[in-house]
């Protein structure tokens, strides 16, 4: 594992890409923070064992929401309930044999129709309308159809998440998913970046290919569902 002082910003990753490169994309309520709801599922608390921060999410989100919270594993407070929870891993760049690949396009909004369908076919993990907006998407077509994907999403300073890889079943086992990997990587480091991703802990077959082509294992996180209280707590009076 990795241990450097630029290391810290991927305990909390979507605190610190909304609150440095993504901020444009954000919407925030005190120490809470959630991109767009178009964009990105994701929330986030700065920190999570002060009961204020989760009051913060509550006010930011509405009562009765359900939401994805990263970046703290703390005891909900009383009123808030988990809904569902994924063990996860967090993997670094140690060694990644970045290139461009040339039969990888670049996608664009233009895309997204068929981005979507293919994130429908294979389920890498959520992606949205505007999601391609965060960064750099490539894919690979055969015969004009879109068979092959990969992309930036958070954006922590210092670091992209390459995610939304994925492949068309008819299209596996020719390597196409790690040619996509290999060429956002490139792109992230001409940046002066480092490339990390995320996988579901039980997904053994894409974390030995993250791994073998230069990957490591950071931490293990988890990704947790979690419903706001179905009443706001009433503000103070003075």
């Amino acid at each position: 594992m990795t241990d450097t002082a630029t290391d810290a910003v991927l305990d909390n990753p979507v605190w610190a890409a909304l609150t440095g490169p993504h901020r444009g994309f954000a919407e925030t309520h005190g120490l809470a923070a959630r991109y767009q709801p178009d964009v990105a599922p994701f929330t986030c608390v700065r920190g999570g064992d002060d009961p204020g921060v989760w009051h913060d999410l509550a006010a930011l989100v509405g009562p009765g929401v359900t939401v994805a919270v990263t970046g703290t594993a703390a005891p909900l407070p009383t009123g808030w309930t988990v809904e569902g929870e994924v063990a996860g891993v967090q993997l670094v760049d140690v060694g990644v044999g970045a290139a461009s690949d040339p039969e990888a396009v670049r996608l664009t909004g233009a895309d997204v129709p068929e981005m979507l369908s293919l994130v429908a076919r294979t389920r890498p993990g959520p992606f949205l309308p505007r999601t391609v907006e965060l960064g750099t998407y490539l894919g690979i077509r055969r015969r004009g159809e879109l068979v092959a994907m990969a992309g930036e999403r958070l954006h922590p300073p210092g670091w992209t998440e390459i995610s939304a890889v994925c492949t068309a079943p008819e299209a596996r086992g020719q390597g196409l998913a790690t040619r996509l990997v290999r060429a956002v990587a490139a792109g992230i480091r001409a940046r002066g970046e480092r490339p990390f991703l995320h996988a579901a802990a039980s997904n053994v077959t894409a974390i030995r290919l993250y791994e073998s082509i230069g990957f490591t294992l950071r931490r293990h996180t988890l990704f947790r569902a979690v419903r706001t209280p179905a009443f706001a707590k009433p503000e103070q009076s003075a």
